[in-house]
């Protein structure tokens, strides 16, 4: 084979990381039980100031600590004691709708507070002393997936909480571009050169049965999603197109279960006042058509949508009127039917900080996973989600 040619079509395997042959095995058992529910994952990346978004808004404790940065102006008042930072005013209707939960106070023991470590933990599920290869995600797949494409996110790199042990999802930010790439002839002579070489799972027949499979996905993605296109108005940013491109996929009736996305940008050590609303406002604008986007084509009834961040930021500002790296966070789920709509529980209390003057947590995050494995997805979280995890009553 020609090197260059090798080298410059391979980028599209890099979605997907090694599929074994045996993994056709469970294919069709699997199928029975992917189910029809959908979950879309909200990662706001860089540590999202929760504070500042559900906001104390009666809590003298809050405004001492933030005398430049606390939000009194425009807030959005939801109870008597917290409320929306100005800039999720979109998100308002979903709250009075009983189609938002907000769960405060989540977090881990012995939180690590490194962007890279704390995201790994979060993907993973890990503990803070594990280090673990696979994603909660990943492993979901490689008990209940059939196909890559059963898990899709919205990049042109696959994050670790994609990839299982022996299947992964797959990563795109233009479908149209997956499908033209795969379309190359270079395909057609890879899938020649594997058959004809029977090679063995060992070497390089990881790569070609990868690339086999990326083929594969993206023939099915891209003829499926011309079922249904989306006209829905979206805002203009990456993170909204994001969503379309989910809202598209979900609408066409592609059978995937789990998509996953990202906003970044939130890690604001200085100046955070205007970075912040910037950035709710494209979260809370793009989330917001999204919605819409599904409930006018009846899909937003199977649908939950999950935001997190890999950890809050702390109570006190600092010199640069930003904040630092924190600890306990709140997490959004949006769907229709909450048990627990509104506010799940309280905000952490502000007078009982932790060594660091973080929050404290109260909630495990992987007690929020399990939950939407067992409750929503209606499969077994055990073997997915480490050790026993209480189950919450949010959906």
């Amino acid at each position: 084979m020609d090197r260059r040619k090798f080298i410059k079509n391979s980028a599209l395997a890099s979605s997907l990381f090694f599929v074994p042959n045996f993994v056709k095995t469970f294919e069709t058992v699997a199928s029975e039980r992917l189910g029809y529910k959908r979950l879309v994952i909200v990662q706001l990346a860089g540590g999202n100031d929760g504070l500042n978004t559900i906001i104390p808004h009666n809590n003298d404790l809050y405004y001492n600590a933030r005398p430049r940065l606390a939000i009194s102006k425009d807030l959005i008042k939801l109870t008597d004691d917290l409320g929306f930072h100005p800039s999720l005013s979109p998100l308002r209707p979903l709250f009075d709708n009983g189609e938002l939960s907000i769960i405060n106070n989540v977090g881990y023991p012995n939180p690590v507070r490194s962007h890279f470590r704390s995201m790994d933990i979060w993907q993973t599920a890990s503990g803070s002393d594990e280090y673990l290869q696979s994603g909660w995600i990943g492993r979901y797949l490689d008990q209940y997936g059939k196909q890559p494409y059963n898990a899709m996110e919205m990049d042109e790199q696959l994050s670790l909480a994609m990839k299982g042990e022996h299947l992964n999802g797959i990563a795109t930010n233009d479908y149209k571009v997956l499908y033209n790439t795969a379309k190359d002839p270079y395909f057609k002579n890879v899938i020649n050169h594997y058959n004809d070489a029977h090679l063995s799972e060992h070497n390089l027949g990881y790569l070609y049965q990868t690339m086999i499979e990326a083929k594969s996905s993206a023939n099915y993605i891209f003829e499926n999603t011309k079922v249904k296109p989306s006209h829905k108005i979206y805002p203009q940013n990456k993170f909204a197109k994001q969503l379309k491109n989910v809202a598209q996929f979900i609408n066409s009736g592609l059978d995937t279960k789990v998509f996953y996305t990202s906003l970044s940008g939130f890690d604001t050590h200085a100046n955070q006042i205007n970075k912040q609303a910037r950035l709710l406002t494209h979260y809370s604008e793009s989330v917001s058509a999204f919605v819409q986007d599904l409930k006018q084509n009846d899909t937003f009834k199977d649908t939950l949508i999950l935001t997190f961040s890999e950890f809050g930021r702390r109570v006190k500002q600092n010199a640069a009127n930003g904040t630092d790296h924190g600890s306990a966070n709140n997490v959004f789920v949006i769907g229709k039917n909450l048990k627990t709509a509104g506010f799940y529980n309280k905000l952490a209390s502000l007078s009982d900080l932790d060594a660091n003057g973080d929050l404290k947590y109260s909630i495990d995050f992987r007690s929020v996973y399990a939950t939407i494995l067992s409750q929503w997805m209606e499969v077994s979280a055990e073997g997915i989600i480490p050790n026993q995890q209480k189950l919450l009553d949010f959906i």
